[in-house]
């Protein structure tokens, strides 16, 4: 399909969708813009054939094509590359991975001989915060394309496994959310799944497996092995941070942002992925600036770009263990054993959904019962019954973006109705799905089923039923417990496990909260420790009351620094 007189594209986007987002993701420079380029590029010369990056390169640059052609090209599962895009002249190549140094998912091969300029990353970077007529085409394009990307089904590293497996639905998921393009191959319905394990000598027991572009196979990766593979978990050298966020939610992305933008020598460190909660979200349509909504995973993406635009790093999945004060400085000790140091640090490591206390629930936890309803796990219970737990917001967007999809949606609540955990617009919306039934004064007691789920028993609590539903798929959205044990012993926390800070401080770390020129409303009895957004006690727990705290945390974080003076570069 033509998207332009320079690009073409196949994905598995419909027409409409694919006409219009390509028009976003393969521009043209002007002429204009173009030189402002030249001023700050080298001129280079391909022949035909010859590479201008490979997949892996971690330092790949950016070109602009002058004459000729790049073909960029995508690897394949057992080997080989597709092409999907030729940028002739006036086009430029490069994603969203150019702004953090991460491993290149394409390749970019000369067709023809081509000339080209060429801006280093670090140039690059300079060049879109500078420039803000040349930035708004460039980060457009670039988040587009990883966006179409994402909608094939090849990409860096190829899966190999069953849908009814834990451990597969854990890999797919990290990529997902981190926006790594990927391939999968599903044991369970592809024909050529046996000849890939064939050709791999891959038995039963290995799999799921990772294929790299290379050709190296991982066999029962870890989530964290598969990271680090791909370099999405590095912390870079010994480096002492001005700002440590931990947490990559909407507070921790916003003061990434804000720090950034603003000098502070920024790393986000987060347990999962960016965007926190927020971004297992379908559609979210009462966030301020979208009349339309925005999925959350859209949202963090955004956000993340625009962050490291501003050269804060990411660093995921990393989990910090514990926090200790190391002199003038504090020490983020993480569960593998690394560590970090930052002269500061905003606690936004947010909160995580309850478990269900029902039989069997952790033996189905990635095979049945999830946690998140995005569009992999829609895939999932297409023409299926499912169940939804929980009356809130997240449990509302669930159940109507997966009735699309699903063949009924069973919606169970412990309480008499939504009206006072759900916002109406939802409610309403509801009310009119067919598919939709609301099990009111309801809880699973019972998952049942053998290699996949079968059945739930639920319970009235009203009447004292007992019932069982046909349903293969449950979502869970009950409720949240702080993630602060990395906290504990340095920072006052409340009995649910939430940071106290300003005034309401309890004043057990030995400091006199509370007091003038003490801090912020956001910074805990320890100076210098900041938290934001769903972790901190007394927060109001929405996105934008999230970004909100995790932006005008930074001021108050210059301020400490201010007071504290420059610390030496290597304590």
């Amino acid at each position: 399909m033509t998207l332009s007189d320079n690009s073409v594209i196949e994905t598995s986007l419909d027409q409409a969708t694919l006409e219009a987002q390509g028009r976003v993701a393969f521009p043209r420079l002007s002429e204009q813009q173009t030189q402002q380029v030249a001023k700050i590029a080298k001129q280079r010369r391909y022949q035909d054939g010859e590479p201008l990056w490979q997949v892996g390169d971690r330092e790949a640059s950016f070109f602009v094509i002058l004459e000729g052609a790049v073909d960029i090209r995508v690897p394949l599962p057992g080997g080989g590359t597709n092409s999907i895009v030729k940028h002739g002249p006036g086009g430029f190549s490069g994603d969203i991975d150019l702004l953090s140094s991460k491993a290149a998912v394409v390749a970019g091969i000369a067709s023809g001989e081509t000339r080209v300029l060429e801006v280093c990353p670090v140039t690059l970077k300079k060049l879109v915060v500078a420039n803000p007529e040349i930035s708004d085409v460039v980060l457009a394009a670039f988040i587009t394309r990883r966006r179409l990307l994402m909608a094939q089904n090849h990409g860096e590293v190829t899966l190999l496994g069953s849908r009814y497996s834990p451990q597969l639905y854990a890999l797919r998921e990290f990529l997902e959310r981190n926006s790594r393009p990927f391939g999968w191959i599903d044991v369970e319905a592809d024909p050529e799944a046996e000849n890939m394990a064939n050709s791999f000598q891959l038995r039963i027991d290995e799999l799921p497996a990772v294929i790299t572009a290379s050709g190296h196979v991982c066999r029962n990766p870890s989530v964290a092995a598969l990271a680090e593979a791909l370099g999405l978990s590095d912390l870079g050298g010994d480096e002492i941070f001005d700002m440590a966020v931990v947490g990559g939610g909407p507070a921790g992305l916003a003061a990434a942002v804000y720090g950034g933008s603003e000098g502070l020598n920024t790393i986000v460190l987060d347990a999962h992925a960016p965007g926190g909660q927020a971004a297992t979200s379908s559609k979210i349509e009462n966030y301020l600036g979208f009349p339309m909504g925005i999925s959350g995973s859209e949202l963090a993406q955004n956000a993340l770009t625009q962050a490291e635009k501003f050269g804060v790093r990411f660093a995921t999945p990393r989990r910090v263990a514990q926090l200790v004060e190391d002199g003038p400085v504090y020490c983020l000790q993480l569960d593998e054993g690394a560590q970090i140091k930052a002269r500061t640090v905003v606690a936004a490591s947010g909160v995580r959904y309850r478990r269900l206390p029902a039989s069997n629930a952790e033996r189905f936890e990635g095979q049945g019962i999830y946690f998140a309803a995005t569009f992999m796990e829609a895939e999932l219970c297409a023409n299926q019954e499912i169940a939804i737990v929980g009356g809130g917001n997240s449990a509302g967007q669930a159940a109507v973006f997966l009735a699309k999809r699903a063949k009924k949606v069973h919606i169970l609540i412990r309480s008499a109705g939504l009206e006072h955990s759900m916002s109406r617009y939802l409610i309403n919306r509801i009310d009119d799905l067919d598919k939709v039934q609301l099990h009111r004064h309801t809880e699973i007691t019972g998952f049942n089923g053998d290699q996949r789920l079968g059945s739930i028993d639920i319970h009235n609590n009203q009447t004292d039923q007992h019932e069982q539903l046909p349903v293969s798929h449950v979502f869970v959205f009950i409720g949240a417990v702080a993630n602060t044990e990395w906290l504990a012993g340095i920072v006052d926390l409340d009995r649910n496990g939430f940071v106290y800070t300003g005034e309401s401080n309890t004043g057990g770390s030995g400091q006199d909260p509370g007091t003038p020129g003490h801090g912020s409303v956001f910074e805990t009895a320890r100076r210098g420790v900041f938290a934001v957004g769903d972790v901190r006690c007394g927060s109001t727990k929405r996105v934008a009351s999230a970004v909100g705290e995790g932006s005008i945390v930074v001021q108050f974080v210059h301020q400490r620094l201010a007071e504290n003076g420059p610390t030496p570069p290597h304590q």
